[in-house]
C-alpha cells in the first residue's frame, strides 16, 4: 500500500473513531439535566466567552439555532449576553457562575463514567491511550485555525 492509501485509511479510520466517540460520550448526558449541545456550548464560553456565530460555527448549526440555545442558557441562568470589549457593535455570550458549576458538574460526572470504563483497560492500553492524547491535540489545534 502506497503512502498516500496507508493516510487515507489513517484518516478514514482516525474519523470514525472520533465519530463513534464523540456518539459515545453525549450518551453520558443522558441522565444530566442539560443536553449534549447545551453542554458542548456552556464549555465553549469556559475562556472569555463567545460570539454567537462562533458558537453557531463549532456546533455545527446555523446562527438562529445557535441564539435559541443561548436564550435557554440565559433563562436557566447559565449564560448571558454582554457587549465584546473588542468590537462595540457585537456581543459575546459568557458563563454565568452557575453555568460554571454547571460545566463542573458535568465534567465530574463524565469523568466518573469514563474512568470506570478506562479501569477495565489493561495498562498497556492505558498507556498507549495517554501515549496518543499529544498528537490528537495537535490534530484538533491544526483543525483550529
Amino acid at each position: 500500500m502506497n503512502d498516500d492509501n496507508a493516510l487515507q485509511e489513517l484518516a478514514s479510520g482516525f474519523r470514525e473513531a472520533l465519530r463513534h466517540s464523540v456518539y459515545l460520550v453525549r450518551r453520558l448526558d443522558a441522565d444530566g439535566e442539560l443536553s449534549a449541545a447545551q453542554l458542548s456550548t456552556l464549555k465553549m464560553l469556559l475562556d472569555e466567552g463567545q460570539r454567537v456565530g462562533e458558537i453557531a460555527r463549532n456546533l455545527g448549526v446555523r446562527v438562529p439555532s445557535a441564539t435559541e440555545q443561548i436564550i435557554k442558557l440565559e433563562r436557566a441562568g447559565l449564560a448571558r449576553r454582554e457587549p465584546d470589549p473588542n468590537d462595540s457593535r457585537a456581543v459575546r455570550v459568557i458563563l454565568t457562575p452557575e453555568g460554571r458549576d454547571a460545566v463542573d458538574s458535568a465534567n465530574r460526572r463524565r469523568n466518573r463514567v469514563m474512568a470506570g470504563i478506562l479501569s477495565t483497560l489493561s495498562d498497556q492500553d492505558r498507556k498507549a491511550l495517554a501515549d496518543a492524547l499529544p498528537v490528537i491535540d495537535k490534530i484538533n489545534a491544526s483543525l483550529q485555525n
